[in-house]
């Protein structure tokens, strides 16, 4: 089931590619899981973004600065319904999800025709538990749906 995953998230990432969706930096969100925190941070970043200390012991650090520099919103995915609610809001018109290949197959068919592009994690120590990302990964795909980036000074 696992090669069907990557080939649903490979096509679909295909046909959003195609679509060639623009949008305004506020209309895009972020969303990752909370597997990418550290699982011995003692900051409870699902409930609150601004918990986080920003150590640099995982990934959080680095998304939240790239949601800060591209003005894009972002939050966490600490469950499918949680979610799919934030990615289907009015105001959300593309979405950059990053999980494993099989929450983003479900999320992706929940979502749509919403525009979502997909990044898989990386899992070293398996699934939903310390699982990083290629921040290079979700740039490109931020750029994808950024009509306009203004770097602050």
């Amino acid at each position: 089931m696992e090669v069907l995953d990557k080939q649903f998230v490979s096509l679909s990432n295909m046909m959003t590619k195609l679509r060639k969706k623009k949008c305004p930096p506020e209309a895009l969100l972020l969303l990752f899981p909370h597997c990418i925190q550290n699982s011995k941070c003692k900051q409870n970043i699902k409930h609150d973004l601004n918990e986080c200390k920003r150590c640099g012991n995982c990934k959080v650090k680095d998304l939240l600065e790239i949601s800060e520099e591209y003005g894009i919103g972002i939050a966490v995915a600490s469950g499918g319904r949680i979610a799919l609610q934030k990615v289907m809001s009015e105001e959300v018109q593309g979405v950059v999800a990053i999980a494993c290949e099989k929450e983003l197959r479900m999320g992706l068919m929940a979502a749509m025709p919403k525009a979502v592009f997909a990044v898989p994690n990386l899992r070293p120590h398996g699934y939903c538990v310390d699982t990083d990302v290629y921040i290079d990964d979700v740039l490109k795909a931020i750029k994808r749906f950024v009509k306009h980036h203004k770097k602050e000074p």
